[in-house]
């Protein structure tokens, strides 16, 4: 059975359009939605529904044979379209901003593609970002480096604690405020730990562990570095016992999963509550997980890009979601 391609109002993109007679011989459209004669014939109107149905391929998670039911379109049609649109990719834009509080996170993708995302966390907007193979700190200070040049001043960078984000933001400005992700710190230190430690040490660290992300004021937050310092001097001895091997004249802490997780929130601490001084600094970079996961929920779909397309389609996803 033939499909009829669909009008799209190229005003208001609405599908909701009704015949309107004819002029010159040509077939005139009205939108029902917002009033605007139009004919079909305009191949410049053609081409901006044709682009509309690529967005919602891309952002809308619609796959060929969805858009093809919604469009008229042919699969075959809509495959030759948008195989031109993935061939290139948009002009991004940095919106200038005074003051910006960065969430900075990379995620990887198949094919060995690494996506780094410099998010404002004030307006929920990707402010550059930076298709690679891996977190390097080169590439990092030169983003940094960029942003600044632009004229945007960073007030503060929330990130998951990798050292080379926290190295290309120290090497570039010393003065902007590294924020370390509470819920990773958390995340981390309960995963070493285990669910049911063997030990009465590590049960209690557990408990003190588990309210770092229910951490508001200086109030709460004095009375939980009280707590955790109280901890820490009961069991100062059972996190520094150590084992040895007389064979190999070795030595190793007993305790090493807790030991573990005290050490690495205490080298965090200066970098922890940072937020609790400054409204505007996140205390996680939840934003961007949440982000990054509806991005690979939405190219799952679309299996079998190449890796030029695959690498494109994440930039046209980027373009559609910045400009919403």
């Amino acid at each position: 059975m033939s499909k009829t391609r669909k009008t799209r109002c190229w005003g208001c993109q609405s599908l909701d359009v009704i015949r309107w007679g004819h002029r010159e011989n040509k077939q005139r459209f009205k939108c029902k939605h917002c009033g605007l004669l139009f004919t079909r014939t305009n191949p410049w109107i053609s081409k901006q529904n044709r682009f509309v149905w690529f967005r919602d391929w891309i952002v809308g998670k619609q796959t060929y044979e969805q858009i093809s039911l919604s469009s008229g379109y042919s699969i075959r049609t809509l495959e030759r379209y948008f195989e031109d649109y993935l061939s290139k990719y948009p002009t991004w834009k940095v919106r200038s901003s005074d003051r910006v509080n960065l969430l900075i996170d990379g995620t990887y993708f198949a094919n060995k593609v690494c996506l780094v995302l410099y998010r404002n966390h004030s307006i929920k907007s990707t402010l550059m970002y930076r298709l690679t193979d891996g977190e390097w700190l080169d590439e990092m200070q030169e983003d940094l480096q960029n942003l600044i040049s632009l004229g945007i001043r960073i007030e503060s960078v929330t990130c998951d604690g990798l050292s080379n984000i926290i190295k290309a933001v120290k090497s570039v400005d010393p003065h902007i405020i590294t924020q370390r992700c509470v819920i990773h710190i958390q995340r981390e230190t309960l995963t070493w730990l285990s669910r049911n430690p063997q030990s009465q040490a590590g049960r209690e660290l557990r408990y003190i562990i588990q309210r770092i992300h229910l951490i508001e004021d200086r109030h709460y937050w004095g009375y939980w570095i009280l707590e955790l310092q109280q901890w820490y001097d009961t069991y100062y001895e059972f996190i520094n016992h150590k084992s040895y091997k007389a064979e190999t004249n070795r030595y190793w802490y007993t305790h090493k999963s807790v030991r573990k997780a005290f050490i690495h929130i205490k080298r965090a601490l200066p970098n922890m509550f940072h937020y609790l001084d400054n409204e505007n600094i996140p205390k996680s970079t939840n934003g961007l997980e949440s982000f990054f996961g509806h991005l690979k929920q939405n190219i799952s779909i679309h299996r079998g890009l190449s890796k030029e397309h695959y690498k494109n389609y994440i930039k046209w996803y980027l373009y559609f979601k910045s400009n919403e």
